[in-house]
């Protein structure tokens, strides 16, 4: 087993803790905080120690793999010092909160010759699955069309649910950074690189914040492929996210990644499983039902949160043994970073936008 550790101890670290404890390949050792006394706290309840220091966290206990679940804008440190300190790092969604601090994780892992990798875990999901292989298979042609539709609310109690939300400087952004990566992701994942793209934002309904609530934007692939994206926090009570692929030969191909209310780590209780909800493969029509029927079942009878993390962490795991990339790479997440970063200088400029290069 290789032996792991988490960086915080915010709400959604408590879902790690589950995975990494549940997992055969994991010995979740330890758990570090800017509070020892917090880090020992969360500690006890999954059988780690507690520490205060990060380099201290790693070499005393021999960490192979540590995950990071620090607030967005505080990616960068705690990663690059379990890097230096000789772990492969897992990174919460989104990689940072910014391309320079995404640059400076990537340079250093590769110095390291370590392993770092984005949490992007709906990339586990059997219908999104589905997709990237009916990609693969040519079943659609070439993907030509890509959309995401985001409708989601967040109300003020989620706000001041923890002292760094809504704000520019501790969280980096609004909708875009904190609810829309897991989609932005997978839109990247199936569409690949953008060459331009044209974004706006703003604040429709949510005045105790800082931070955009609601973003569009429009985009050309590198491929010569378009897409839109529409993503917003301003509909109560939360209603889903979808995110469909068009092909070339006129087939499509859809996943509703979230329905009901829109999950949030520590506060929502349960949410609607995923599934197909455009699937027009000739041939594969009739199948939608089906699988339908056969996700909701995995969902429904497993802790799904925890089952999906713990995919993800395995998928890592098993990279670090066979010396191979992770699924999601910090490459990914690093475009995923681009693509919002895109839209905030889009909409500052009144321009459309083109990728900055790593040396910019």
């Amino acid at each position: 087993m290789l032996k792991t550790g988490i960086i915080g101890c915010g709400k959604v670290a408590r879902y790690h803790a589950r995975a990494l404890r549940n997992l055969p390949g994991s010995d979740f050792r330890a758990v570090c905080s800017r509070s020892l006394e917090k880090a020992v706290a969360f500690g006890k309840e999954y059988d780690a120690k507690g520490y205060d220091d990060v380099a201290s966290m790693v070499r005393g206990e021999q960490l192979d793999m540590v995950v990071v679940c620090t607030p967005h804008p505080n990616h960068k440190t705690p990663a690059i010092e379990a890097l230096n300190a000789g772990a492969h790092v897992l990174v919460e969604k989104p990689l940072a909160a910014s391309l320079d601090d995404c640059d400076a994780m990537i340079a250093t892992a590769e110095s390291c010759n370590k392993k770092l990798g984005v949490v992007s875990q709906r990339r586990f999901y059997p219908p999104v699955q589905r997709i990237r292989q009916a990609i693969d298979e040519g079943k659609i042609g070439n993907p030509v069309l890509g959309t995401v539709t985001m409708l989601s609310w967040r109300d003020e109690n989620y706000y001041n649910s923890d002292p760094w939300r809504g704000r520019w400087q501790e969280e980096g952004g609004g909708v875009l950074v904190n609810q829309a990566p897991h989609q932005l992701d997978l839109l990247l994942w199936f569409m690949g690189d953008i060459e331009e793209l044209y974004g706006v934002y703003a604040n429709l309904n949510h005045p105790y914040i800082e931070v955009e609530d609601t973003a569009l934007a429009i985009i050309k692939f590198r491929s010569g492929a378009l897409g839109n994206i529409l993503v917003s926090n301003s509909q109560k009570p939360g209603i889903y996210g979808k995110v469909h692929i068009h092909g070339s030969n006129g087939a499509s191909a859809g996943v509703q990644t979230e329905g009901g209310a829109m999950f949030v780590a520590g506060m929502t209780g349960e949410i609607d499983p995923p599934f197909n909800d455009i699937w027009t493969i000739p041939g594969e029509e009739t199948m939608v039902e089906k699988w339908k029927a056969e996700d909701a079942r995995l969902f429904n009878e497993t802790d799904a949160i925890a089952y999906f993390l713990e995919r993800q962490a395995e998928d890592f795991l098993l990279a670090i043994e066979e010396n191979r990339d992770p699924l999601v790479t910090a490459r990914d997440g690093r475009n995923t970073v681009e693509l919002f970063t895109m839209i905030y200088r889009s909409h500052r400029t009144g321009l459309p936008v083109r990728p900055r290069t790593d040396h910019e």
